[in-house]
């Protein structure tokens, strides 16, 4: 059984006991959220669209961390002009716990 799920602008597919990071959310560590923006659901039968729209996805947030660095360069050739900066996205580790149909 599976679930396609939308949180942060991503869509994600998820099974019960999956680990995935997903854009930050505001939870502490331990704390259980429910994603109820549910797009498709694969059990017994397939559910999609308003089908699957009281399905819900049960998680406990298990950590919050940053990504990799991404570094930005700018240059200008002839003008002396460039610029260095740096990015690392915040994110949200989950475990999916239950698929409620």
């Amino acid at each position: 059984m599976y679930a396609i799920i939308a949180t942060g602008g991503k869509q994600y597919k998820v099974a019960e006991g999956d680990v995935i990071r997903v854009e930050k959310l505001d939870a502490e560590t331990g704390s259980e959220i429910t994603f109820d923006q549910v797009l498709a659901v694969s059990g017994e039968t397939f559910k999609a669209g308003a089908d699957a729209a009281d399905a819900t996805v049960t998680a406990t947030v298990t950590g919050q961390g940053r990504g990799k660095k991404v570094v930005v360069y700018k240059y200008k050739r002839k003008t002396g002009y460039h610029k260095k900066n740096g990015h690392r996205q915040a994110s949200t580790q989950v475990k999916i716990d239950k698929i409620n149909v």
